[in-house]
């Protein structure tokens, strides 16, 4: 049907305008489920039975033909009903041909969404879900993205935080608005007195295991430790740190040496420290790691992480979380013998 930018679908919903078919999709859980429930808002808004009106359908548990007869029937004492489908990508082929039979013909007094992390272009569910939906993506938000978003949610909190601190808190927490909310709330309850977050707070409550795993396999690729950049790259993923968020951080480790590299050339000590926020020990283990590396090796660790991502985005050994975990394996061992 249509692909709208997130901004265009809350200048939409904000005229009350509604779509009777939607598919959202992307990596960014957070935003997602909040533009499904600002539709279902505005679709149901004045409605007195909401609760019968409402119904969501995840198709791991739920049969297809449960969820498309909710979507099917009359609205109660509403103009409108909402139905929400998610956890669709594994259906049988009959049950495809159920959902896409009422793409075909939807009911004009039903809203219904698809949610969805990643599609699979080449099912033909995804071809008619593409062709007859309003499509919205939600793509991982950047550094930035993230900080501006974090300083909006902590405005609602009733809580302040100075940027150097903002900046440190979505460094060591990533981008993922789902996590960063839940740490932002836990400061913003820590900071209950003051209503401000402080360095020290963040030092006390964040936990800075996945920082410390990410700067050791930084130092064990540079150092050439194959072995051990393997297994630290096997814990961070066994912990659930996404494969791109992965590529993302050690990508930023080696710009972060480069210039590090380049400042140090220039006799700029002063400089180089500044790119290390932290205690001294943290600032003198960079430099020793700086120390060790020279200013080829990085450039050619930039150019194998530049040609790991066209890998993943273009799902070359195979797609998914298993193509995009190989890729990375692959990298390690190229940057630890680079």
């Amino acid at each position: 049907m249509s692909s709208i930018t997130r901004a265009e679908l809350d200048k939409a919903l904000a005229a009350g305008r509604v779509q009777p078919l939607y598919l959202l999709v992307g990596c960014e859980g957070y935003l997602r489920d909040v533009a499904a429930r600002r539709i279902a808002d505005v679709a149901l808004s004045g409605c007195l039975l909401r609760e019968f009106n409402e119904s969501s359908f995840s198709l791991l548990s739920d049969h297809a033909v449960s969820a498309i007869a909710a979507a099917e029937q009359l609205p109660m004492m509403s103009e409108r009903r909402v139905v929400r489908i998610r956890d669709f990508a594994k259906l049988r082929e009959m049950d495809e041909d159920t959902i896409i039979r009422y793409l075909e013909r939807p009911v004009d007094s039903t809203v219904l969404i698809f949610v969805a992390e990643d599609l699979d272009k080449r099912k033909k569910l995804t071809k008619a879900l593409l062709g007859s939906c309003t499509v919205v993506a939600f793509a991982e938000v950047k550094d930035a993205e993230a900080r501006a978003w974090a300083k909006g949610r902590l405005k609602e909190l009733n809580t302040t935080v100075d940027d150097r601190v903002l900046f440190d808190i979505v460094r060591l927490v990533g981008c993922s608005l789902q996590t960063l909310n839940s740490e932002l709330e836990k400061l913003s309850a820590a900071a209950i007195d003051t209503h401000r977050i402080t360095a020290e707070m963040v030092d006390d409550l964040i936990d800075r295991s996945r920082e410390l795993s990410n700067f050791d396999l930084g130092d064990q690729l540079v150092a050439g430790d194959r072995a051990r950049a393997l297994e630290t790259l096997h814990r961070l993923l066994d912990d659930d740190v996404a494969p791109v968020m992965l590529l993302g951080l050690i990508a930023s480790n080696y710009h972060r040496l480069a210039i590090a590299k380049e400042l140090l050339n220039r006799g700029a000590k002063d400089e180089v420290y500044r790119l290390v926020y932290g205690p001294p020990a943290k600032r003198d283990a960079f430099m020793r790691t700086l120390q060790r590396s020279d200013s080829a090796k990085i450039a050619r660790g930039i150019q194998l992480i530049a040609t790991a991502d066209l890998a993943i985005k273009t799902s070359q050994g195979g797609g998914g979380p298993k193509g995009a975990r190989l890729q990375l394996e692959l990298l390690v061992c190229e940057l630890a013998a680079a």
